[in-house]
């Protein structure tokens, strides 16, 4: 996954607004640390979707990202 996918899957699942607040301030407990500083040292933008989405309990069948189905890594 793309970082600019990661960003699409974000604003379309949480909205323009909650989306950035979400990556610059939910703690994800995973990795110990922001989305935002999650990915600035490294973490690769898939990772860190999928904790997301753990922590966030998004449903299983928008894990992918509306529309983002063909991403990996």
């Amino acid at each position: 996954m793309k970082h600019s996918e990661f960003q699409r899957a974000m604003r379309e699942e949480f909205g323009d607004v909650y989306a950035g607040v979400l990556i610059r301030e939910h703690w994800l407990a995973a990795f110990g640390e922001t989305a935002a500083e999650a990915l600035d040292r490294g973490v690769p933008a898939r990772a860190v979707w999928l904790a997301l989405c753990d922590e966030l309990q998004v449903p299983a069948e928008r894990r992918y990202g509306r529309g983002l189905r063909d991403v990996e890594g």
